[in-house]
């Protein structure tokens, strides 16, 4: 390869809080991306963190919620294409949680609420909507958008 610098991916991470048949979404304000659509407590991997840490870190900060690192458990890798660059997604089922689910960044969400995983509302992200669908058909791998 000489000198020329390696590829790079981007990695994000994604929380799964199910409970009594409903998944714990976000709905997205004045971010300038999706903002009014619903997502998953999440955020991009700061570096120096594995990807569970970043996982504890971005859910404590989103909606208040502490989960130890050996409740996280590895349920869909995604790789996405987001127009000019590609993303690598972790998500991962939480099954136990201290908390209750509250909105910790409310410049950045104006809602959080439990849906039933089979009826998401309209305005989820497509790629999260992707994710959910995935989770459950058992599915552990995805690409998305790829569309060539």
């Amino acid at each position: 390869m000489g000198n020329s610098e390696r590829f790079k991916l981007i990695p994000s991470v994604y929380a799964f809080f199910i409970q009594d048949g409903k998944i714990l979404l976000s709905r997205r304000f004045q971010t300038e991306f999706e903002d009014g659509n619903y997502g998953l407590p999440a955020g991009h991997a700061d570096g120096r963190e594995t990807f569970r840490e970043a996982l504890q870190r971005e859910v404590r900060e989103e909606v208040g919620i502490l989960i130890d690192l050996n409740n996280a458990e590895l349920i869909l890798t995604m790789h996405r294409w987001c127009g000019d660059h590609e993303r690598v997604d972790f998500f991962f089922r939480v099954e136990r949680w201290d908390g209750e689910a509250q909105n910790k960044e409310p410049d950045k969400c104006d809602d959080i609420s439990w849906f039933p995983l089979e009826q998401l509302p309209v305005n989820t992200i497509p790629y999260i909507r992707k994710a959910i669908n995935c989770y459950l058909q058992g599915e552990s791998y995805c690409e998305f958008d790829w569309g060539r």
